[in-house]
């Protein structure tokens, strides 16, 4: 039961729209700079291939892991948009200090710190979605959210691109505090999710007590070690990719271009999965999804044998754009699986699920970003690995039971849709 009368909730096109652009916090802070790499590496005095860039990235992802564990028990003590503010505060404080770094780790540290403010977003609006929505209608919204998220990544390496014409790179990062104060005067319109009866003490035993509800559940902790190997991954790709078109390919001036283009192929996929999910269901899309995936990654790997890490443009663009369609279709969906046993605790379990998933995922990108060797190889036997551990997993979680309809029993005390707008 929402804490506000039902005139007063968001229409679901704003909802979505609102909860996608918070979590676009976190994307723009990382793809507006991929443009800007060569000129960071000028700017402190790297070697033109260099790849400690890259801690650009995985530091923000790292204070994303680090914080989440705080905003999901205060959110659940406290609500959703107070605590939300607060990471917005941060986020800002960290783009500013990133803005003003004068050495490399001076950036480094500004963006561990941006991350922890970003985290509040990832926690916060996972935790939202779960208040008002449950199961395969929980899903499709989330690959609504993630549909209208992807328009970061399709424009904001263009978008950086422009703005590095008539500014320097930190030029971006003030971009980004304009941004958070934008949506922070937008996040006034939604009224608070939070039902004052899931309410959690702010205290060590009320913490425990939620924890370990998370992470004693099977199908939550196995879906969440599912996330850590798609987000390890993942996270190389957006790291490594900028080398890789550059290095690899000779394709430096079009990485805004094939960027983006890629990412419109990912939000296709999402609206898909939006499409299908209620006839599929959650459980069975993801497992055909994990399997589409494999099929990609292990055709990745083949190619990469095949061409001593040096394939033509067209066959590797083609099936990486596969196999980051299939990551389109299961973070959305995984995400679910995890958090659909646990809503009454929405706010905990998406930190430590967020927490586990981006704390170990961002080692898993690190180290596969350090096996660069200016071929695609180490990329994508990365995918494979990725691929047939989460599926590994996912067969231990379920007993073996593929491809079943779901089975998960919503409580009756979340309802099956959300308040009329």
């Amino acid at each position: 039961m929402a804490i506000t009368s039902p005139h007063r909730q968001l229409a679901q096109f704003e909802f979505v729209a609102l909860m996608a652009m918070i979590m676009a916090l976190t994307a723009l802070s990382i793809d507006l700079m991929l443009p800007a790499f060569d000129e960071i590496r000028a700017d402190f005095g790297l070697a033109a291939d260099s790849t400690q860039t890259a801690g650009i990235v995985t530091s923000l992802f790292f204070g994303l892991a680090v914080a989440q564990l705080a905003y999901g028990p205060l959110a659940d003590r406290f609500g959703r948009k107070p605590v939300l503010y607060g990471g917005f505060a941060i986020y800002a404080i960290g783009a500013v200090g990133s803005a003003l770094a004068p050495t490399l780790t001076w950036l480094f540290v500004s963006r561990f710190i941006w991350g922890i403010g970003a985290a509040g977003g990832r926690v916060i609006v996972l935790a939202i979605v779960r208040d008002r929505y449950q199961g395969p209608r929980m899903a499709r919204i989330m690959s609504f959210m993630v549909a209208v998220f992807v328009l970061v990544p399709i424009l904001a390496p263009g978008l950086g691109a422009l703005l590095l014409t008539f500014a320097p790179w930190r030029g971006l990062f003030w971009f980004c505090v304009v941004y958070v104060a934008a949506i922070a005067v937008w996040l006034t319109r939604l009224p608070e999710s939070l039902d004052p009866s899931n309410r959690i003490p702010l205290s060590f035993a009320g913490v425990a007590a939620a924890a370990r509800k998370v992470m004693t559940n099977r199908q939550t902790v196995g879906y969440t070690l599912v996330l850590t190997f798609l987000f390890g991954v993942f996270l190389s790709y957006l790291a490594s990719s900028e080398l890789i078109w550059n290095d690899v390919f000779g394709l430096g001036d079009w990485f805004p271009l094939i960027f983006g283009g890629l990412a419109v192929i990912m939000g296709g996929a999402s609206l898909f999965g939006a499409s299908i999910v209620g006839r599929l269901g959650v459980r069975r899309l993801v497992h055909v999804a994990l399997l589409a995936y494999l099929t990609f990654a292990a055709l990745l790997v083949l190619l990469a044998i095949a061409t001593a890490g040096r394939p033509g443009f067209w066959p590797f663009v083609v099936l990486l754009a596969a196999a980051l369609a299939m990551h389109a279709l299961l973070i959305p969906n995984v995400n679910t699986m995890a958090m659909a046993p646990v809503g009454e605790v929405a706010g905990t379990a998406s930190a430590l699920i967020g927490s586990i998933s981006m704390g170990f995922g961002a080692l898993i990108g690190s180290s596969i970003d350090r096996a660069f060797n200016g071929t695609v190889s180490p990329f994508s036997v990365a995918f494979l690995v990725g691929a047939l551990a989460a599926i590994g997993v996912v067969v231990i979680t379920e007993r073996g039971r593929l491809f079943e309809r779901d089975h998960q029993r919503v409580p009756k005390t979340v309802p099956a849709e959300p308040p009329p707008a």
